[in-house]
């Protein structure tokens, strides 16, 4: 058993325009760390377009028709909103980001890898059911989660989330179904503003652990190990599905906790171990944020490493 890296040369071509922090270079840079010798045994497959109806499963028919219909002309991109931006390319690479999401769940599913990674973008986990923000276009992770249900009958998926921002988006659409579970540690006070502890969901399948701040390593390790962990074991999922964010990190200019790599290679494992116990093993991890580029390659190179040891 092995694992996947599941990407596409499309997700460089999402162009945000100069300056934007969520940029191609975030993806070329992982995507750089993975080639070195270490990293040689990872199965490289092509992330596919998502269909329409995986897409549909988690956003309804019209917004993803709607989004997949914008086509900027080449150099001339929109704005959605303040942060999210749309250009001539980026309907594809959402499409295979999402795609990718969901190719990772079929090798993990299918046995030919234990684990998977997505490194795609645009990331997803800001997407909300009919809203695009926060970079976000569609939520890839969630298409992942539907995906696992409806194609391969899996009854129990969590998403668990360490991106420094609270994945509203994946929230919003998990938390009346009690057999989606969503968990994440993020700043607070920072965009969006949710994820607040009493935001549990309708069956206690959501759990929100906000750090405040310039909080470290033994803070978050501590939501995770005393909280988040915990919950996640009485959940029991048969599949895990991982939102990747790495901008929790010290360098990262968008926020202000100050995680080291070895906190991302901390959790990895712990992830891992529950995977084992829990999912036969089957772990998917999809990219989400994570904007200096140097401890942005860092940490997705030991999350992968520590992927790889499932």
């Amino acid at each position: 058993m092995t694992t996947a890296l599941i990407t596409h040369p499309a997700c460089l071509e999402h162009d945000t325009g100069p300056y934007h922090p969520e940029n191609s270079e975030r993806l070329r840079a992982v995507l750089a760390a993975l080639e070195a010798e270490e990293f040689s045994m990872l199965l490289r497959e092509k992330a596919p377009l998502a269909t329409i109806d995986q897409l549909a499963r988690v956003h309804p028919r019209a917004y993803v028709e709607a989004i997949l219909a914008i086509q900027p002309e080449l150099g001339q991109p929109i704005q959605l909103d303040s942060d999210t931006v749309m250009s001539a390319g980026s309907a594809e690479a959402a499409a295979r980001a999402a795609g990718g999401a969901v190719k990772a769940v079929d090798a993990v599913m299918n046995g030919w890898a234990r684990s998977a990674f997505a490194a795609v973008r645009p990331p997803g986990h800001h997407a909300e059911p009919s809203r695009p923000m926060g970079f976000c276009l569609f939520n890839n992770a969630a298409v992942a989660a539907l995906h696992a249900r409806v194609h391969w009958g899996v009854e129990r998926v969590a998403v668990v989330d360490f991106d420094v921002h609270h994945g509203n988006g994946t929230q919003t659409m998990f938390e009346s179904d009690p057999n989606l579970f969503y968990a994440s540690s993020h700043q607070s006070p920072c965009y969006p503003g949710t994820g607040a502890p009493s935001e549990r969901g309708t069956s206690g399948n959501v759990i929100n652990v906000p750090l405040h701040p310039r909080d470290g390593g033994p803070a978050f390790r501590a939501a995770w190990s005393k909280t988040i962990l915990p919950l996640l074991e009485a959940f029991r999922p048969r599949l895990l599905i991982i939102s990747a964010g790495f901008d929790a990190h010290v360098a990262d200019p968008l926020a202000q906790l100050r995680l080291e790599t070895a906190d991302f290679a901390w959790i990895t494992e712990q992830l891992v171990a529950l995977a084992d116990r829990h999912c036969d093993g089957r772990v998917v991890s999809v990219l989400e944020g994570g904007y200096d580029l140097d401890s942005l390659a860092a940490s997705a190179a030991v999350h992968v490493r520590g992927l790889m040891r499932a």
